[in-house]
C-alpha cells in the first residue's frame, strides 16, 4: 500500500496530538509585538487555542468549523487578533484544515521545524509568535502556496465587522 505526502503528514499531526507532549515554540528565542507569560496565555485561550498556538499542537482534520466557512472577511490570529488571511485567498485543499494561497501582507513569518523528522515550513503570527500551520509547495496560482492552517489557531470576522 502507498502512502501519499499529505496523508502521512496529517497522520503524523494527529499522532502529535493524541500522544501529547507537545514541544515549545521553534519561535521562542525571537521577540514579538506581544509577548505573554505562559500563564497569561493560558487564561485567554481555550485549551485548543493554547496547545496549537503556544505548543506547535495539530489539530485533528476536518475538526474546524473554519474550514466550512465561506463568507467574505478576515482570519484573525486567535492570540492577538492581528488580521492573517483573507477570504479572498481561501479554497478547499481537501486536506480538513482552512488552505490558503497566500497571507495578508506582514501578517505571518515562518520557520523550519522537524518535529515529524522531516523539514516543514512552519508558519506563525508575526505579532505574538503563535503556532498557525506550515506552508507547502502544492497549491493553486498565483502562487502555488498551500497555507495549511489550523483552525483553532485563528477567529473569522465577517466583512464590515469588528470582532470585540
Amino acid at each position: 500500500m502507498q502512502i501519499s505526502r499529505r496523508s502521512f503528514l496529517a497522520s503524523a499531526g494527529v499522532l502529535t496530538t493524541i500522544l501529547g507532549g507537545f514541544p515549545a515554540l521553534a519561535v521562542a528565542g525571537e521577540k514579538f509585538e506581544i509577548s505573554l507569560p505562559d500563564e497569561e496565555w493560558r487564561k485567554r485561550l481555550t485549551s485548543q487555542q493554547y496547545a496549537v498556538l503556544r505548543k506547535a499542537a495539530t489539530e485533528r482534520p476536518f475538526s474546524s468549523p473554519l474550514n466550512k466557512e465561506h463568507r467574505k472577511g478576515l482570519f484573525l490570529c486567535a492570540g492577538c487578533r492581528l488580521p492573517l488571511f483573507s477570504s479572498a485567498a481561501k479554497y478547499d485543499s481537501g486536506t480538513g484544515w482552512p488552505s490558503f494561497w497566500k497571507p495578508l501582507p506582514n501578517a505571518v513569518r515562518t520557520s523550519t521545524d522537524y518535529l515529524i523528522g522531516y523539514p516543514r515550513t512552519e508558519v506563525h503570527c508575526r505579532r505574538c509568535g503563535g503556532h498557525l500551520g506550515h506552508v507547502f509547495d502544492d497549491g493553486p496560482g498565483p502562487t502555488g502556496k498551500r497555507y495549511c492552517m489550523n483552525g483553532a489557531a485563528m477567529l473569522f470576522q465577517t466583512a464590515g465587522r469588528q470582532l470585540g
